[in-house]
């Protein structure tokens, strides 16, 4: 969408940056009554932090199950919040959305009573120990009964941040960008067509090329975009 990221408070005076707050109510007053003072600009993201601290806190009395619906949620809420243009600048695919992304998959896997063994119990744990910091396990650790989770999350985040990436291009176009994005965007539905199931390190690629992709767009760095083909062409060899 487009807005007015600057707003002036019409009870107080108070300026501030929507960007910022995420919010048309006056920082310093309360007031609702504001308005823009520049020009619309796009803007999808909002301020947004995830923090999984309080469902740590929770481990030595919870039960798997029960952590891990409380993590889907958490991540669920964060990632409904979170966008990829801030002040009409297309932003990277970061780490912790795509872990946050993973944890909502996996969470919700283990909530609907998927079977528990030990190596799906560590994946977990190691997953909530650090998807907030962007840390998550390597796909070549994720449990075969996970598989097909791992998989959908992966194409979830790069469905995210596609259809920002869209948009930026809509204002910043670009025919190589373009194409580089519908190879993933091909890749992407194959992945849901298959229900997730497929090899981890190929979910895996497919978010280092969106996230490459971006850098292109973004910087314009032609390095980006030679590093982003070869991650597909990884997946197509593979093929």
């Amino acid at each position: 969408m487009r807005v007015r990221g600057e707003r002036e408070c019409q009870d107080c005076g108070t300026r501030w940056s929507y960007y910022e707050t995420g919010s048309i109510a006056c920082p310093e007053c309360g007031s609702v009554h504001s308005v823009g003072i520049d020009d619309r600009t796009r803007h999808t993201d909002a301020p947004a932090t995830l923090d999984l601290t309080p469902v740590r806190n929770r481990i030595e009395r919870d039960t798997v199950e029960e952590l891990a619906t409380q993590a889907a949620e958490s991540c669920r809420s964060y990632a409904r919040k979170r966008g990829f243009i801030d002040a009409g600048e297309l932003r990277p695919l970061d780490e912790t959305f795509v872990a946050a992304r993973e944890l909502q998959a996996v969470g919700d896997e283990i909530g609907r009573g998927l079977r528990i063994e030990d190596d799906v119990e560590l994946y977990f744990y190691d997953l909530l120990s650090g998807a907030d910091a962007g840390e998550r396990p390597a796909p070549d650790e994720v449990p075969s009964t996970l598989r097909s989770p791992y998989g959908l999350a992966m194409a979830a985040a790069v469905g995210d941040y596609q259809r920002d990436l869209r948009t930026y291009l809509d204002d910043h176009p670009s025919e190589q960008a373009r194409r580089l994005s519908g190879r993933i965007r091909d890749h992407r539905k194959r992945i849901e067509a298959l229900d997730g199931d497929i090899d981890p390190a190929d979910a895996d690629r497919l978010v280092s090329a969106a996230r490459d992709l971006g850098r292109f767009a973004i910087e314009g760095d032609e390095t980006a975009y030679v590093t982003a083909d070869n991650w597909l062409a990884g997946i197509e060899d593979g093929s």
